[in-house]
């Protein structure tokens, strides 16, 4: 089953938690030094989160058109308060093409083996022809060593605990989240988020398109945790 709207919701509400904020700068840096080896009028981000990629980048490539796309209700409103021009939409429901599109934070994690094909011949005919795929995906040690185990963190409002597990190529986490409501009570809430392992090699294939870059990048530890690509469709 693909993770739910709900679970990702519940996600954005306790990503800044999670260390995702410490890390992206270091990430980023790789979308941006690629970005300038390209001249392109208009780029689309899927699963743009809370639009912190675009918002940043714009400033740089003020020259292109940007848009970003995610189905977080949550997060699509987090991303339009930075003025990010962001929409709550399926990647097979929208028109138009761009010359680039980016997957940031292995957004492509979550997509399972069976509904991958689609989504990739979705993204595929939302590239103009010589468009570009920019990306970045776990690599086995990523979620054999890092992800996986037992996580907590919290502030003054909420408190999350995650329990992962990685078997079969499928990573499955139990996020439980206490929220501090009026009156000192806490609301509790429960999801199940899963990311799928895929290689770099099984998307060019489904794709149909040629990896033109391949990158090990270590975020978490001293070896790479994520691989960052680039096709040319």
């Amino acid at each position: 089953m693909p993770t739910s709207i709900d679970a990702l919701d519940l996600y954005a509400k306790v990503e800044d938690l999670l260390g995702v904020y410490e890390a992206s700068p270091r990430l980023y840096a790789h979308y941006l030094l690629a970005l300038r080896e390209y001249d392109f009028d208009s780029l689309l981000d899927v699963g743009c989160g809370s639009g912190e990629f675009l918002s940043q980048i714009s400033n740089l490539f003020f020259q292109a058109s940007m848009q970003g796309i995610d189905l977080s209700p949550y997060m699509v409103k987090e991303a339009q308060k930075k003025g990010v021009e962001a929409y709550c939409l399926n990647l097979c429901d929208i028109s138009g093409k761009y010359d680039v599109i980016t997957c940031v934070f292995d957004m492509l994690n979550y997509i399972s083996p069976k509904e991958l094909p689609n989504f990739l011949n979705c993204l595929k005919e939302r590239l103009k022809a010589g468009g570009i795929l920019i990306c970045d995906i776990n690599t086995l040690y990523g979620f054999e060593e890092i992800a996986v185990g037992a996580f907590a963190a919290e502030d003054d409002n909420r408190f999350v605990t995650i329990e992962s597990d990685f078997e079969d190529m499928v990573y499955e986490a139990n996020f439980t989240l206490f929220e501090k409501k009026e009156r000192d009570c806490w609301q509790r809430s429960s999801q199940i988020i899963k990311q799928y392992y895929h290689s770099p090699k099984e998307i060019a294939k489904l794709l149909n398109a040629k990896l033109i870059h391949q990158e090990e990048i270590a975020l978490y530890s001293e070896e790479a945790d994520k691989y960052f690509l680039i096709y040319s469709c």
